[in-house]
């Protein structure tokens, strides 16, 4: 690895340091008021979960141009190193706590952690038990990776919200992607 994981975790610590932060608990209600929103505009649960995957993109693919520049580390398109970049940095400069890369291989990775700002004050009822409250942070993370020629796969295998004793996100690698076959994607 380019950098070593005690690097990525001071890098995530400074940047965090020097970001100006909000209030969690404002956070927190703020994203429960979109997710509601966006319920009452869908109301279909799959939809739902598509659109928070959708915004989180489109966030995801801003917000590793702010991680890079804030913290100096070399933009890397090595899928293994991405790992301890999102847990040790990302999720400490923008959430404010780190998660765990965990049961590595060559092809996929999770990212474990048990504090999440997003989901203060919230239960999930009954009629929401396919809702992925958190799913924002795939799209994130897809979006994230894609700034960065990597194409993945990623969703929740365990939930806190669903009663799970800590929060698991699976990255699975689908493939590198040539720069210009990503900008014809977009057009």
């Amino acid at each position: 690895l380019l950098h070593s994981m005690a690097n990525f975790a001071r890098s995530g610590e400074m940047a965090f340091l020097k970001a100006d932060k909000i209030n969690s608990e404002i956070f927190s209600l703020t994203y429960g008021a979109m997710v509601a929103q966006i319920m009452k505009d869908y109301e279909d649960i799959e939809e739902v979960n598509r659109q928070l995957d959708r915004m989180g993109q489109n966030i995801g693919s801003r917000l590793i141009d702010e991680l890079f520049a804030k913290t100096g580390i070399p933009v890397s398109s090595n899928f293994m190193e991405t790992a301890e970049v999102i847990a040790k940095v990302g999720f400490k400069m923008f959430l404010g706590i780190t998660a765990n890369v965990v049961n590595p291989t060559p092809q996929q990775y999770s990212l474990t952690f048990r504090d999440n700002p997003m989901v203060d004050f919230v239960e999930l009822p009954d009629n929401c038990a396919n809702l992925r409250y958190c799913n924002l942070l795939c799209g994130v993370i897809r979006g994230a990776l894609e700034q960065v020629q990597i194409k993945v796969e990623c969703h929740f295998v365990r939930d806190m919200l669903r009663g799970d004793e800590t929060n698991e996100i699976q990255v699975r690698f689908l493939e590198q992607v040539r720069e210009s076959a990503l900008d014809q994607s977009f057009a």
